[in-house]
This record gives C-alpha cells, sequence and structure tokens, in this order.
C-alpha cells in the first residue's frame, strides 16, 4: 500500500509511520517540520512541504501517486486557537482543501483524517458518542469540525472515502521503535509533568481547580498512541476493502482528572515535584471522555494500554531516555 502520510514527522504521524513501515508499506512523510523532527521518521521518504502550498502538493502527489492518505498536519494547540483564531481556520481548512484538489489530481480517493474530540465542545453528558452534537468551543474544535463537514460534501458529490477519528488526548510513548512526544513549547499535560519530575521544569501548573468535576479539575480520556494509530491501520484495511465513509470517536472510555495524571506521574518516577495552581485557560471544556462502542463494533479496535499508569509509564521511560527530545542533527 502506497500511504501518504501529512505530518508524519509529528508525534502520532511519526509513530504511526513506523508502524506502516512495519506493515510493509510504502511510505512518503509530508511536513514542513514547523513541530515535527526529522529525527523522528530516519530512512523515510520525506518532501519538506507546507500543505498551504498548493503547488509544491500536487507535484508532491503526482509523484508518488499515494493509494490512501493519512491527514495529521495542521496546528493543534487550543490556547493559541483562541488567541489567533484565524490562523486555524484558515491553515486547517486550507491546507485540507488543498490537500484535497492535490489528491484528486493524482488520482487518490481515500484519505483518514485526524479529527478531534474538540469538536464536541462542552457535553451535555458522558461518554461521548458519534451522535453528541457538535458545538465545539474553541477555534481549533471549529476548525477541525468545519473539515468534516468538507469530508462529507466531498463524500456525496465527489466519491472520496474517508474515515474520520476524533481523538481524545493521545498520550504515551511508542517504546519499541524509541518514539515520543517532543513539542516545543510542550503544553501537553503528561509531558509537561513529566518535565517537572526530571527537573526540566521548575514546576507543573494545574489550570483550573473550580471545574464541576470531584476534584476540581479538568477530566480528560488518555488513549496511547501505540492505540491510536492501531485505529488508522484498522480504518485503512477498512477502505482498502472497499467500506463506507465512518466517523469514529478514539478513546478508552475513561476519565482522569488532571491531579490524578500529576498523581501517577508520581507513582511512575517516584519523584516529588512542585504542583502550582492557575486559574482556568479559555477553551477547555471540564469533562471529555469517550464512548468507542462504534469503532469497537465495526471495526474491532481493541486498545492494549487501558490503564493510566501504563500509559504513564511509557512516556516516563521514553523522556527519561531523551531529556532534550529529538536532538537535531
Amino acid at each position: 500500500m502506497r500511504v501518504m502520510v501529512t505530518g508524519g514527522a509529528g508525534y502520532i504521524g511519526s509513530v504511526m509511520v513506523g508502524m506502516l513501515m512495519d506493515a510493509g508499506c510504502d511510505v512518503l512523510v509530508v511536513d514542513n517540520l514547523s513541530r515535527g523532527h526529522e529525527n523522528a521518521v530516519p530512512g523515510v521518504a520525506l518532501d519538506r512541504i507546507d500543505i498551504e502550498d498548493l503547488a509544491d502538493l500536487r507535484e508532491s502527489c503526482l509523484e508518488f501517486k499515494p493509494e490512501v492518505c493519512m491527514h495529521f498536519a495542521g496546528s493543534s494547540l487550543v490556547e493559541e486557537s483562541v488567541r489567533d483564531p484565524l490562523k486555524y481556520l484558515h491553515g486547517n481548512l486550507v491546507g485540507g482543501l488543498n490537500l484535497l484538489r492535490a489528491l484528486a489530481d493524482s488520482g487518490c480517493d481515500r484519505l483518514i483524517f485526524s479529527s478531534s474530540c474538540s469538536i464536541f465542545g462542552i457535553p451535555e453528558a458522558v461518554p461521548i458518542t458519534e451522535e453528541t452534537p457538535a458545538h465545539p468551543i474553541n477555534p481549533y474544535g471549529l476548525s477541525k469540525l468545519l473539515f468534516e463537514n468538507v469530508l462529507s460534501e466531498c463524500a456525496a458529490r465527489d466519491g472520496v472515502r474517508f474515515v474520520s477519528l476524533r481523538y481524545f488526548n493521545a498520550a504515551g510513548a511508542f517504546i519499541e521503535k524509541d518514539l515520543g512526544e517532543d513539542h516545543e513549547p510542550e503544553t501537553h499535560l503528561i509531558p509537561r509533568v513529566i518535565n517537572a519530575a526530571l527537573g526540566k521544569a521548575p514546576e507543573v501548573v494545574i489550570y483550573g481547580t473550580d471545574y464541576p468535576t470531584p476534584d476540581g479539575t479538568c477530566i480528560r480520556d488518555y488513549v496511547h498512541v501505540v492505540d491510536l494509530c492501531q485505529a488508522h491501520l484498522l480504518a485503512m484495511e477498512h477502505l482498502a476493502g472497499g467500506g463506507e465513509s465512518r466517523f469514529f470517536n478514539l478513546g478508552t472510555e475513561k476519565g482522569y482528572s488532571v491531579r490524578e495524571v500529576v498523581d501517577s506521574v508520581a507513582r511512575v518516577s517516584g519523584k516529588k515535584f512542585l504542583v502550582l495552581e492557575a486559574e482556568r485557560r479559555p477553551g477547555d471544556p471540564p469533562i471529555l471522555v469517550s464512548s468507542s462502542r462504534k469503532i469497537v463494533l465495526e471495526l474491532g479496535w481493541k486498545p492494549r494500554f487501558d490503564d493510566l499508569d501504563r500509559v504513564v509509564g511509557t512516556a516516563y521511560e521514553w523522556h527519561s531516555e531523551h531529556p532534550d527530545g529529538y536532538l537535531p542533527g
């Protein structure tokens, strides 16, 4: 299978590339390396392209002629999207539109989209199903929802078939391939807490302690990155077999609060570190927990990492061995 992976040098994308290579696929990574790392995809064909550049993207697609595209590229920081909504609404939507056009020109009509639970905003009930109304409360979530709508239109009119996977909180490391999470700046909770435990940060800050949750902090569903990428492989098989377009939620159906994550890192690391409290950040829903029943029933997805300490343990192992992340060169 010839697979184009946009954003393939990023955290989730690089794990996906590793798993695709293990599956015997012919892989092309398309990444502008603004947040990705070339060292995360050694020995893999890489086109350093920004998907907002239609001409370069079309040339890459015409040359590689992918059979399917996995689309991870885009901006993904909720807080930044609140400060700079046009960056997210323009970049994530225009980049996606360019990709669809370039793929169509190369004859590729299959796409697996990296969507987000952020499309749901503040749900009326949890766990969140695929039928839960989508009411995003930040521009990042809105950009994902808008592109999902574009995909639906293309499926109805142009014969495109897609699977949109709505991630909850990706976490952990792919230890077998020595791949982990390396962002600058780091905004994800688990690596931020690990940085404090390793002494790389002076403290970890909990944003908001007055949410309507048992301990007052936000609750999230943490899905291991390897389990998440396994769902992409199943989605690829689904489309290759002639399957119709689908939307799937991806989570563990278990929610953990910010304080519980902090406690988990303390248990796994055996370290003590400073924990501070601050005001809420704009755009953060109180509770996001997935129902993954649909993808389990339809594609047979079965997460291996269903315990928070196991997820944190893989992340802590990788960060301990890579205190400076992916070194350049």
